[in-house]
């Protein structure tokens, strides 16, 4: 059985360690630009946003005659964008870091949310038929900072007892790689389509049974056919809606196509406050037969760092 103090070195500082190091990643198109000054001043530059958000939720409760649970939830949150255009080549890059715990009651803090996600695509605007389908080269990877744990059950029926570690950093991380064509109707709306790459890595043996990796090798690799839909809209005043559906489907399987589809929702209240709401589905057949769920509702405040 996992000791608190172990559980809540993992819980709490590996991630802001991470982080750090993931800030530097995201720096580096501000550091290439300022040592590396343009021929002219018609040169293209960076264009460069990082928000960082804090959210929080606590409820008490002591003689409350109907009853309650005391909780205390904390949530941490970093989104970063760098894109540049140099002549017939344009390029993005973005990042997303969320962290999250939450205490109930008597019980130890728990995680609660955990991302680390990346992507970068470089797209070439050409003429003609190359100007309305674009030839796209696209990297993605996604995992999470910190251990996470099953506390109701052991998922390898080994019987051990609660809470039982089922996932770290990398274990874990799935990384994908696309050759296709890009199509880009309007400023808030793309669609990728190519040849596609992925990669599973799970790097603590013992839990590649959970991800459908063979227990010899700590990668899992594919081809098949990606998809890519990237939606960013203000639908309202001071009301954006973001949506990432990405699809993959491998050559070497007759498994239903791998899916993870992101939205959320952005609502500011003013310069620093805002709602967010956000909802995720993901499907992968190595995992589960079933679509995995996650919600999260969240009030707290954001600051542009960038």
């Amino acid at each position: 059985m996992l000791s608190v103090n172990t559980y809540m070195s993992h819980l709490l500082i590996r991630p802001f360690r991470a982080a750090a190091v993931l800030l530097l990643l995201l720096a580096v198109p501000e550091v290439a630009a300022q040592d590396a000054p343009p021929a002219d001043d018609n040169a293209p530059l960076w264009t460069r946003s990082v928000i960082g958000t804090v959210s929080g939720s606590q409820a008490g409760f002591q003689n409350w005659a109907e009853g309650g649970v005391n909780t205390l939830a904390l949530s941490l949150g970093l989104n970063g964008t760098a894109t540049r255009t140099e002549g017939v080549w344009a390029q993005k890059h973005t990042l997303r870091l969320t962290y999250g715990v939450v205490k109930q009651d008597t019980l130890d803090f728990r995680k609660a949310e955990d991302l680390i996600r990346f992507t970068s695509s470089l797209t070439y605007n050409g003429e003609g038929k190359a100007r309305l389908f674009k030839p796209t080269v696209a990297f993605g990877a996604r995992t999470q900072f910190a251990p996470g744990f099953n506390f109701d059950k052991d998922p390898f029926d080994a019987g051990a007892t609660p809470p039982v570690k089922v996932s770290d950093m990398l274990s874990p991380g799935t990384f994908t790689e696309s050759v296709g064509l890009s199509w880009e109707p309007a400023e808030w709306f793309s669609q990728r389509l190519g040849i596609g790459a992925k990669q599973t890595v799970v790097r603590i043996d013992r839990l590649r049974a959970l991800y459908g990796v063979d227990p010899d090798n700590a990668v899992r690799y594919e081809v098949g056919i990606e998809a890519f839909t990237d939606i960013d809209r203000e639908v309202f005043e001071n009301v954006r809606y973001k949506s990432t559906l990405g699809l993959f489907a491998a050559f070497n399987t007759e498994d239903k196509p791998d899916m993870v589809w992101e939205n959320l929702v952005t609502m500011k209240v003013n310069s620093w406050l805002q709602v967010n709401f956000e909802w995720v589905f993901l499907f992968d057949e190595d995992v589960s037969s079933d679509v995995q769920i996650k919600e999260v509702f969240s009030v707290g405040v954001s600051y542009n760092l960038l």
